[in-house]
């Protein structure tokens, strides 16, 4: 089950370092991509498939992306799982990231997939954290901001679950 918001936004903004923009101070790439890639055998016996995952991220805050084809899901589209760089943080989002509105994810993201992605990213560890709050505008610590131009800012996906 995703964070309440109210727990995501204490966990977001504690885990928001004005220093580290891709990974945290005690970031353990090994340990990070060990449980990265446990996460994507789960997913694929978990759904008796292939998971496209990508492992070759840079320049970013988030440390890969797992998804779930259209056809091994009930859903009605592929299921995407970003993992970030920071706490453990996991968005599981409909499609791609930003494709639904968070009305139109609760319709269409059927419950089935979405306890079997729960489950294995709680037998793992990870706190998964709803879509809809990553895309509110950026107001951390760090200077991300400055980076976009005022009419275009970040949101606090791009802080957690993006390219930098």
């Amino acid at each position: 089950m995703p964070l309440d918001d109210q727990s995501a936004w204490t966990l977001l903004r504690d885990l928001d370092d004005p220093d580290h923009l891709e990974h945290p101070r005690d970031y353990d790439y090994t340990t990070t991509r060990a449980k990265f890639n446990q996460l994507a055998t789960r997913l694929d016996r978990r759904f008796h498939c292939s998971c496209a995952v990508d492992r070759h991220v840079q320049d970013a805050s988030h440390h890969g992306v797992i998804v779930i084809p259209a056809t091994a899901t009930a859903s009605a589209d592929h299921i995407t799982i970003t993992v970030s760089n920071f706490g453990d943080l996991a968005a599981v989002t409909l499609g791609n990231p930003g494709s639904y509105d968070e009305q139109e994810e609760e319709e269409l993201f059927h419950s089935d997939d979405r306890h079997r992605i729960e489950d294995e990213l709680h037998a793992l560890g990870y706190h998964a954290v709803s879509e809809h709050i990553l895309w509110v505008r950026y107001d951390g610590v760090s200077g991300l901001a400055s980076h976009y131009p005022p009419e275009r800012p970040p949101a606090w996906w791009i802080r957690f679950f993006d390219y930098l």
